[in-house]
């Protein structure tokens, strides 16, 4: 008769101490690996921004093809003033609908938009603005991965204003001197201040490629959406300065890309937030410049089409001759 022999194992666990020396090393290991993580992801959200600014150049010379001039930064009537934000018309934004695949989107208020275009043109039409019903929607297109105000949106001149990123070039001087495609002021004696879609009138590609070149010069500007509904800076339908449009950027207390002085955008009912690189004045509309959540950086769609990121540190002229149509001046590479 055999004898069962039944042998037991003891377990043995982790000591406390080993337990604490592998959970610091998985914290170690995570916080190595958490960088490199935000990195790729702000790497991917950062192309993925300039494949929009790429579309949406895209669509200006779609629309240029179609009308013969790239579109209007927005359209105003007659009598009315660029600050009356109940009775601006639409914007390049809401004109460019169709070329980005959202054709349906523009015939729900195409007739609207034709009024009020017509009116401008002092060819009947009149001052239309059922196109404001369009407002409240988010294209995908205009919102940049990074911005984090996306869901926001904006409660002024009627409310629900969808937020998004990217903003006409009406020029670094007074959007007004600018209009229908004009020279605009000479500032600091900087030269010409012209925009490149204008009040009521984009300019040509011939225009522009035989003034400054269409390669050198910004025509859609990345902007960056407010926290608060009160502040209506970054509304992609919303044509007014730092909102859908820049203007007034390269002088005076706006002083480049991403500046972090105070009151540098001109919005009504803005915050100023320059601790956030968002400084802003409240007293009216009327200046707003380029501005991203890019480290570093604001990406630009040139008026050829192609994308380029601007850094941060570039000089105020630098900043006024890029995003100046007919400055003459030629500026170094940044």
């Amino acid at each position: 008769m055999s004898l069962l022999r039944v042998r037991f194992h003891r377990w043995v666990g982790f000591t406390l101490i080993e337990l604490l020396v592998v959970i610091a090393i998985i914290a170690i290991l995570i916080g190595l690996l958490l960088p490199a993580v935000q990195k790729v992801r702000e790497a991917a959200a950062r192309m993925q921004c300039s494949n929009n600014l790429k579309q949406l150049g895209l669509a200006c010379h779609g629309y240029h093809d179609a009308n013969g001039r790239l579109p209007a930064a927005v359209l105003v009537g007659p009598g009315i003033g660029g600050t009356d934000e109940n009775n601006i018309g639409p914007n390049w934004a809401v004109l460019i609908l169709p070329y980005i695949e959202q054709d349906n989107l523009y015939r729900q208020q195409s007739t609207s938009i034709q009024n009020y275009l017509q009116w401008v043109k002092g060819s009947g039409g009149g001052n239309d603005q059922g196109w404001r019903n369009l407002r409240g929607n988010i294209v995908k297109t205009y919102v940049c991965p990074s911005e984090a105000n996306a869901t926001n949106p904006g409660n002024r001149a009627g409310g629900n204003w969808a937020r998004g990123n990217y903003a006409g070039n009406e020029g670094p001087g007074d959007p007004w001197a600018s209009r229908d495609g004009m020279a605009g002021g000479n500032y600091n004696g900087w030269g010409g201040s012209g925009g490149v879609l204008c009040i009521n009138s984009g300019v040509t590609l011939t225009q522009l490629t035989n003034q400054d070149g269409s390669s050198s010069t910004i025509m859609i500007n990345h902007v960056r959406a407010a926290p608060d509904a009160s502040d209506m800076r970054g509304t992609w339908a919303f044509g007014m300065p730092a909102c859908s449009t820049t203007a007034n950027h390269g002088v005076g207390d706006s002083y480049g890309p991403n500046d972090t002085g105070c009151c540098s955008d001109d919005v009504a009912g803005c915050t100023d937030l320059p601790q956030k690189a968002m400084g802003c004045w409240s007293g009216g509309y009327g200046q707003g410049t380029g501005r991203s959540a890019h480290t570093g950086v604001v990406i630009a769609t040139m008026g050829d089409g192609s994308v380029r990121n601007f850094r941060n540190n570039i000089s105020q002229q630098i900043w006024y001759w890029i995003n100046s149509s007919n400055d003459g001046n030629i500026w170094p590479d940044q």
